[in-house]
């Protein structure tokens, strides 16, 4: 039974080891992705920006009318 728990235990060492290198990898990706895409991505927020504000007035009044 305790041989179970240390194999257990390897086995959980070893998923969260790759769960964090992944991690990594998706972080390091992301990042030279914003950098590479910088003035698209302005775009994309400025486009966004506007909707955004709409929704979060309407929530706000909603929350005021409760």
């Amino acid at each position: 039974m305790a041989e179970e728990a240390k194999q257990q235990g390897k086995g959980n060492l070893a998923g969260t080891l790759f769960k964090v290198v992944l991690g990594l990898v998706f972080l390091g990706l992301g990042g030279f992705l914003v950098y590479r895409w910088s003035g698209d991505l302005k775009v994309v927020i400025k486009g966004c920006l506007g909707p955004f504000l709409l929704l979060v007035g309407i929530i706000t009044l909603a929350i005021a009318k409760e």
